[in-house]
């Protein structure tokens, strides 16, 4: 991965997961396990992408507590550069409940959100630092305007491509135009409804894919990826023309929670690599896969896995 680092700005979670062992009655009593791991969109994306061969810098905030500690060093095991992680005396992490129901599917969640005053900081005074010394960036598009507008305007000064993920919506909902010449984009198709103003349950994934290029020619986004849950995943770039349909891998269903993270860590880890558009789409599908089988908000033995990988191989080569 000579000359190829990527760095990715998003938020730190400490994520309080209760799984329930039988029939989730939301009110009443359950018994199950509940655990605590670490998570966040930026902080699940650095780990996987990483994991994946990929040099990683991470960009973001933690709690200068003792669990925001374990964070930071748990992401310096993995190789990730934290220099960029900036320790704040509170707000620095965000607080996630989540309750998973008997088949592993999200049954309802509670967010709290981080400062995001410190992150912005962090790139008013070192981004053009940052930018310059990596060759990628990865963004979660919702952190706040000023943030995201800095990252792409710096990014567009430097000739450096950015790969965006929806956090919260909130931001990405109300400022589509951030999309513009943004390498690509990333999104459910709960996402992809609300920025297309379409409706995608029980269409055909051909007809989505029109929707896809319509979006893309008036967005002046240079690719796009839309996962579709269950049923896959369509795609299409524009500057190569190339589109498509995706197919999930079957997998054994232990906590789907982490797996978006996962599918856009595993997609742009391919790009990053050079792979074409649909190469990279099978990638994070078979990544969000392996994480769906996992109790935590990553796999914890991915880079086991894509070793094993036809096509994640070729990243670990």
């Amino acid at each position: 991965m000579k000359n190829k680092r990527i760095a990715v700005i998003g938020t730190v979670f400490i994520d309080c997961k209760g799984f329930a062992f039988q029939d989730y009655r939301p009110a009443g009593r359950n018994l199950g396990s509940i655990q605590f791991v670490h998570g966040g969109v930026g902080r699940n994306v650095a780990e996987t992408i990483a994991s994946l061969n990929v040099p990683t810098t991470f960009v973001s905030s933690v709690d200068a507590t003792g669990i925001g500690h374990e964070v930071v060093n748990h992401l310096q095991a993995r190789h990730i550069d934290v220099s960029y992680v900036k320790e704040a005396p509170s707000g620095g992490m965000g607080m996630w409940l989540a309750i998973l129901n008997e088949n592993g599917d999200l049954a309802g969640s509670i967010s709290q959100m981080p400062d995001m005053a410190h992150i912005e900081q962090q790139l008013l005074e070192q981004g053009d630092k940052l930018v310059q010394e990596t060759s990628h960036i990865a963004l979660e598009l919702d952190l706040n305007e000023p943030i995201s507008r800095r990252v792409i305007q710096l990014a567009a000064q430097h000739g450096k491509p950015v790969y965006g993920i929806p956090g919260n919506f909130d931001v990405i909902g109300s400022h589509p135009d951030l999309l513009q010449g943004m390498a690509c984009f990333i999104c459910n198709h709960i996402e992809g409804e609300r920025l297309m103003n379409a409706t995608f349950e029980g269409v055909p994934p051909e007809t989505i894919i029109g929707h896809l290029k319509a979006y893309v020619k008036t967005s002046g986004l240079q690719s796009i990826v839309m996962t579709l849950g269950a049923e896959g995943s369509v795609y299409f770039d524009a500057t190569t023309g190339e589109s498509g349909y995706q197919p999930v891998f079957p997998v054994n269903v232990v906590d789907t929670t982490g797996a978006g993270d996962a599918f856009f860590a595993g997609t742009v880890a391919g790009l990053v690599s050079g792979l074409p558009l649909a190469k990279a789409v099978v990638c994070g599908t078979k990544v969000a896969g392996w994480t769906i089988e996992s109790a935590e908000s990553t796999c914890p033995d991915i880079a086991a896995r894509a070793a094993g990988d036809e096509v994640l191989g070729e990243l670990l080569g």
